[in-house]
């Protein structure tokens, strides 16, 4: 067997690599561009003004505001994000606070301040939000390495050795295996297999195969015979996912953390919204308000002020400090009954560093989208619990990482890959539901060995005609890729031009009163800018309901209609990161009915994996040439 006993010590150096190189790239990049800049791109929201304000748990203010400028502009605030909250008005002392976002919806945004107190300048004007660099994700990453590194003689330990591959994966029988009706054969294979295991189960599950409705159903048997079970994943919207679905099944579910929806259905799940709800949280309230008007009180006495005023300033502190601790006290207390009371608590991997549940130990953790996550972040969870479910699939994107160094030191290899690699009896899915079988095939080829079939009540037929599957070639149309000098991001303008042509056509086949979701996706974001650009400028297409994002922002929806723009058309065949051909599998999966792919072959086709689809589109699909469109297009 392969030494790998220095292999976590090699991944906590890759994670400091990363973490140097990110900040490193977000100095150069944002610290450096001016107001309109930042706002253009999306990392200032300013002029903001204040919607509401107060207190949420753990005596910490918080505040909801609006921006007043580039309304419905993109941006990239997202819930958990940390931020500065700041009054720029002339004369304004310490006029910042550092903030984490707990939701964004559309043009709000709610910041709970790591303070106990409002800032006296909320009223003032001059109100703005800045992205900060996210050093607290990167801490909680390194702790919790070290963490797993240095155990010894705990179960922390033998879950370590399980994962390197040094000791075995046990299980026990059931004696009478459970069978649950809206779960096909695959999947409650899996229910069961997670119900048997002692130590990790690992669940591969490809795109449309129902991972995530396989999990909740796990959990639902796990909770009948366990308490506080944690349910976790890589990013908020797919930990609000599980919130929503798990309490649907009956589950009493507590959603600690940011929040990416603010829907009634998950606000009500959220420890804030249950704590609100207590009939003790009033009185809390009280004391809290009463403590913060004696810090003001006691802020308003000034140096110079004599010894009987100094005395009375050291009074009003103390009595704050009294009223606060009493008022801690009692929330704790309120949220220990809760969490204790819970069947299941969500939350993000760096979610679950929250000292909230910081005492409490779990017998089951729950890592949804572990293809996703950084294998530090995995960790993370992992501390707090005595077995480990981990659920996704490798062959879609993996997590992101800025450092060349750190990812040709493996950083990029996730914790369910290496569990697959070692760990034995691995539960894959092979019933898909989303896709029509020729659209599923190639991926099925290529990233699954032929194991998926899709489900019977998949639509067999495509819109508009009988091919589920396009392929339209620009080769030797002179649709060479652009540049943007500022972004170094890539477009093809004539691209969309056909793409646009085939969306016009495709439409006439639309039933009346029937619209298909349609959905446009590209590897390059300036690609996206410009399709959004022509769209919003288009009176027919603008009438339209297109989604439109990169690939790595579409993960994990789906659409009826699916157009891809591939962009890369040059001389040189060169195709740069569509080598990532995991990239190329989630957008291939993304579609229910009808793929349309728009390409250059003479570029992409030099590649063996781009060979093979070539190949599949001309023997199982429809494979057109550009200047079919061109002329219907110049004919007009």
């Amino acid at each position: 067997m392969t030494n790998r006993e220095n292999e976590l010590p090699r991944v906590l150096e890759a994670l400091l690599l990363e973490k140097e190189e990110d900040f490193e790239q977000f100095k150069a990049h944002v610290e450096s561009l001016t107001l309109e800049q930042k706002r253009k791109q999306g990392y200032t929201w300013n002029p903001v003004e204040v919607l509401s304000s107060g207190y949420t748990y753990g005596e910490r203010a918080y505040v909801v505001v609006q921006r007043t400028k580039a309304i419905d502009e993109p941006h990239t605030f997202r819930s958990g994000k940390t931020v500065n909250f700041y009054c720029s008005q002339a004369g304004v002392q310490q006029g910042d606070r550092i903030g984490v976002i707990n939701y964004v919806d559309k043009n709000k945004m709610k910041i709970v301040l790591n303070a106990g107190d409002l800032p006296e300048w909320l009223g003032f004007g001059s109100l703005g939000v800045d992205l900060l660099f996210d050093e607290r994700t990167y801490l909680e990453m390194e702790k919790a390495l070290r963490t797993v590194i240095e155990a010894k003689g705990n179960r922390l330990a033998e879950l370590r050795r399980i994962f390197l591959g040094y000791e075995e994966n046990r299980f026990h029988p059931i004696e009478s295996p459970i069978q649950i009706s809206a779960l096909n054969t695959s999947q409650n294979e899996a229910v069961n297999q997670i119900l048997s295991c002692l130590d990790v189960t690992l669940v591969h599950g490809p795109p449309g195969t129902g991972k995530t409705t396989t999990l909740v159903q796990a959990v639902k048997q796990l909770a009948k015979k366990e308490l506080n079970i944690l349910v976790t994943a890589p990013s908020n919207t797919a930990v609000d996912l599980l919130t929503e679905r798990l309490a649907k099944e009956g589950l009493k579910v507590v959603r600690i953390g940011n929040i990416s929806r603010v829907d009634e259905s998950l606000v009500m799940h959220t420890l804030d919204a249950q704590l609100a709800e207590h009939p003790e949280t009033k009185n809390i309230k009280k004391v809290k308000i009463q403590a913060a008007d004696l810090r003001r009180n006691a802020q308003k006495f000034k140096r110079k002020f004599g010894y009987e005023e100094r005395n009375k300033r050291r009074a009003l502190f103390n009595e704050a400090r009294e009223l606060s601790t009493w008022a801690n006290h009692l929330e704790e207390r309120l949220i220990d009954q809760i969490l204790s009371t819970a069947n299941v608590i969500t939350a993000t991997l760096v979610g679950a560093a929250n000292p909230i549940i910081s005492k409490l130990k779990f017998r089951t953790v729950v890592i949804d989208e572990a293809a996703q996550a950084l294998e530090p972040a995995s960790w993370i969870p992992i501390t707090k619990a005595s077995r480990v479910i981990l659920a996704g699939d490798p062959m879609q994107l993996p997590p992101t990482i800025k450092s060349l160094k750190a990812k040709s030191m493996g950083l990029d290899k996730t914790l369910i890959e290496k569990g697959i690699e070692r760990v034995p009896k691995i539960s894959m899915l092979t019933t898909q539901y989303r896709m029509n079988k020729i659209i599923m095939g190639f991926s099925n080829q290529q990233f699954y060995q032929n194991l998926l079939r899709a489900a019977p009540g998949n639509s067999e037929i495509a819109i508009g005609d009988t091919a589920a599957l396009v392929f339209i070639d620009t080769a030797g149309c002179g649709f060479d890729e652009k540049i943007n000098p500022i972004t170094s991001s890539r477009f093809n303008p004539d691209e969309f031009n056909i793409l646009r042509e085939h969306l016009f056509q495709l439409v006439n086949y639309f039933k009346e009163g029937i619209e298909p979701s349609i959905a446009i996706i590209s590897p390059y974001r300036e690609q996206v800018i410009y399709i959004r650009q022509q769209i919003m400028e288009d009176d027919f297409l603008n009438t339209l309901s297109i989604r439109t994002d990169t690939i790595d922002g579409f993960q994990g929806q789906e659409s009826d209609i699916i157009y891809i723009s591939l962009v890369r058309s040059n001389g040189k065949a060169e195709i740069g990161f569509l080598k990532d051909y995991r990239r190329m599998n989630v957008a291939m999966t993304r579609a229910k009915r009808k793929l349309v792919i728009i390409g250059d072959s003479a570029t992409v086709g030099g590649d063996e994996f781009y060979n093979n689809f070539l190949e599949y589109c001309e023997q199982y699909g429809l494979y057109q040439s550009a200047w079919e469109y061109m002329r219907i297009s110049s004919d007009e």
